[in-house]
């Protein structure tokens, strides 16, 4: 039996406020998402090492939040074993993926910034990243002073000009589909950069809050808030609403527009297929996208 075959995989669906972090990704110095979930593993398996490291839906940049990012990471027996008696609250023996969250949580902390709001045993074949068939966003502009909500100001743009939300809508729309987004996002090496756009919409919430809702398959690097920059530019008349499907042409990343900061944007949930199908899923995401 190789190694792979003794390992249980455990999915855990966590939020964070990404104000205070460098971003997802561990990096040596910095204050990360992961390098801070990783550190409580760590501790909770310092008996059992080596402790489990995590494997992402999708990394999100410095500053931006999320409110159910998915995550993987797979426990040998001994590190089950550690986990069998743990009870939640109620009483209840739960099954490795609760008590994780369980005990993660409460090494994070009853103030933290980043919480396991749930936990359980993958299904066969599951992979957090390459078997996700898409991610939202949500991004918020506050472009009225009297919409200006201090307390949502770690998750909302605060916008000095009035935008007009049925231009950047109609500019929205027209992105949908399956395109190169090289004008859109933020180059790296050997990664493609086309992707499908389910859906891309503005609306104003019950506040007067100006709210873009995002799903693509995938997104590359910066390309939500290059994307609802664009339509920032598109909404104070500085761009037409048919332009925006114009710079697409471009092939490369534009100066048409600014790049929105990464504030106002959150990450609110990730799809996945049915049980049977996450196998497949995951072996055709990691074959190399073509137009």
């Amino acid at each position: 039996m190789s190694a792979a075959e003794n390992l249980t995989r455990v999915r855990l669906d966590v939020a964070y406020d990404g104000t205070d972090f460098s971003g997802w990704a561990r990096q040596p110095g910095l204050r990360t998402v992961q390098g801070v979930l990783e550190d409580a593993l760590a501790k909770l398996f310092r008996r059992t090492p080596p402790a489990p490291t995590l494997v992402v839906a999708g990394r999100t940049d410095a500053g931006v939040h999320a409110a159910d990012q998915v995550v993987h990471l797979d426990l040998d027996h001994e590190q089950l074993n550690a986990l069998r008696h743990v009870r939640v609250p109620g009483g209840e023996a739960a099954d490795a993926g609760t008590a994780l969250a369980y005990r993660l949580n409460g090494i994070l902390g009853s103030s933290t910034d980043v919480v396991v709001k749930r936990g359980g045993l993958a299904p066969a074949g599951f992979d957090a990243r390459f078997s996700a068939v898409w991610r939202r966003y949500e991004y918020r502009v506050a472009d009225r002073q009297e919409t200006r909500d201090p307390s949502q100001r770690h998750r909302t743009v605060w916008w000095p000009a009035a935008l007009d939300v049925d231009a950047m809508d109609r500019a929205a729309q027209s992105l949908i589909g399956l395109h190169d987004f090289a004008a859109y996002c933020k180059p790296r090496e050997g990664a493609t950069t086309i992707r499908t756009l389910q859906r891309f919409d503005w609306r104003r919430d019950e506040a007067g809050v100006l709210v873009a809702a995002l799903q693509a398959d995938a997104f590359c690097h910066s390309m939500v808030r290059a994307l609802v920059g664009g339509c920032v530019a598109v909404g104070e008349g500085r761009l037409a609403a048919s332009d925006l499907a114009l710079i697409l042409d471009v092939g490369e990343r534009t100066s048409a527009f600014k790049v929105m900061p990464a504030k106002g944007l959150t990450l609110t949930e990730v799809g996945y297929p049915a049980d049977d199908q996450l196998a497949a899923r995951a072996e055709a995401t990691r074959a190399r996208r073509e137009l």
